[in-house]
C-alpha cells in the first residue's frame, strides 16, 4: 500500500476503504466437520474469487459437527455441536488467521440447526435440543460478543438443516430438513424483527442435509438427503416455491456452503469427501469444481461476507 513520509494519501485511503468489505467477501471459512466418526475443531479458509485448495485457518474452541455459522464483514461466527451438544458460542476475525474465542452461549444447548442473517444480525434455528426438533430461533448481534436472545419460532420442528439457510440483506431463509422424514418447507423472517417465521413455499423436493449459497437477491440449495446432486433456487423477496437451478459435480449431503454475493461454493459432504464446487449464483447452470478441502469431511459450516448459510 502506498506510504509517503508516513501518510497515507486521501485517495488511497478512500480506495483501501472501498476494496476492504469486497476483500473480506472474498475470504471463506469452513469451520469444524466429521471425519470418519472423529469430530474436528479444524478451521480452513479459501478465497471465493480464486479456485484452489483450502488452507489452515486455525481452530475452534471445541471440536464441533452440525454446527452452524453467521458473519458480518470482519467476524465469523459458529454455534451448535453433535452428541454432547452445547450452548456455547465461538468467534474468529476472518481476516486474521488464528483461533476461535469465546462469544457466549445459546439460550438452549443445540445440534443440528441452521445459520443466517445478515452482516449486523445472525440468527440461529436451533433444531435439535437433547433429543428434541425444536423450532426455536435464536438472534445475537455479531459485533457484540454475549449470549443469544429468542428471536421468535419457525413454522416445523424440522431439524438436520446443516447450516443450510440464505439470506439477503434483509430477510432470512431457513429451508427444508427432518422430522420424521425430509420435508420441502421454506420459512422466512425479517432479520431486523424479531417474530415468528412465515411460509415461504416449497423446495422442489423434500430434502435435508443440503448446503446454502445466496447473492442479495437469489438463494441457492445444494445436494441433500442420499447424496443428491441437484441444486434448487428461489428469488429472496419473493415468495413461492423453488425452481431447478442445475447440479453439483456429484451426488453429495452434509456439505458446508457459503458466498461472496457473486459465487457459491460447496465443500465436503457425505463420506470421503473434500471436493469443493462452485457456482455464479446468477446464471443458473451445473457447478464446476473449486479444489479440495485439507482433509475429508461433513456435517461442517461454511460463512463468508454476511452471507451466513451458507
Amino acid at each position: 500500500m502506498p506510504n509517503y513520509n508516513g501518510v497515507w494519501s486521501l485517495v488511497t485511503q478512500l480506495q483501501y476503504a472501498a476494496d476492504w468489505p469486497v476483500f473480506r467477501q472474498s475470504r471463506a471459512l469452513f469451520m469444524g466437520g466429521n471425519q470418519g466418526g472423529t469430530i474436528q475443531n479444524v478451521i480452513e479458509f479459501v478465497n471465493i474469487t480464486t479456485a484452489g485448495d483450502g488452507t489452515d485457518f486455525g481452530d475452534l474452541t471445541v471440536a464441533r459437527s452440525d454446527l452452524m455459522a453467521v458473519s458480518s464483514d470482519t467476524r465469523a461466527v459458529a454455534a451448535g455441536k453433535e452428541a454432547q451438544q452445547s450452548a456455547a458460542i465461538d468467534y474468529v476475525t476472518i481476516a486474521s488467521a488464528g483461533n476461535a474465542a469465546d462469544f457466549g452461549d445459546q439460550t438452549a444447548a443445540s445440534s443440528n440447526g441452521s445459520g443466517t442473517g445478515n452482516a449486523i444480525r445472525g440468527l440461529f434455528a436451533l433444531g435439535l435440543v437433547g433429543d428434541s426438533n425444536v423450532n426455536s430461533i435464536d438472534y445475537i448481534t455479531i459485533a457484540t460478543t454475549g449470549n443469544a436472545t429468542d428471536f421468535g419460532d419457525r413454522t416445523t420442528t424440522a431439524a438436520y438443516m446443516q447450516d443450510s439457510g440464505v439470506s439477503s440483506t434483509t430477510r432470512g431463509i431457513f429451508a427444508g430438513g427432518y422430522i420424521s422424514s425430509a420435508v420441502d418447507i421454506i420459512d422466512y423472517v425479517t432479520i431486523a424483527n424479531t417474530g415468528n417465521a412465515t411460509d415461504f413455499g416449497n423446495l422442489t423436493s423434500a430434502k435435508y442435509g443440503w448446503a446454502g449459497a445466496s447473492s442479495s437477491i437469489r438463494g441457492c440449495f445444494a445436494g441433500g438427503n442420499s447424496a443428491a446432486s441437484n441444486i434448487d433456487y428461489i428469488t429472496i423477496a419473493t415468495t413461492g416455491n423453488a425452481s431447478d437451478f442445475g447440479d453439483l459435480t456429484a451426488a453429495d449431503r452434509y456439505a458446508g456452503g457459503t458466498s461472496n454475493g457473486t459465487r457459491g461454493i460447496f465443500g465436503g459432504g457425505r463420506g470421503t469427501v473434500k471436493t469443493i464446487d462452485f457456482i455464479t449464483i446468477a446464471n443458473t447452470g451445473n457447478a464446476s469444481d473449486f479444489g479440495d478441502l485439507t482433509i475429508t469431511k461433513e456435517k461442517l459450516a461454511a460463512t463468508s461476507g454476511g452471507h451466513g448459510g451458507i
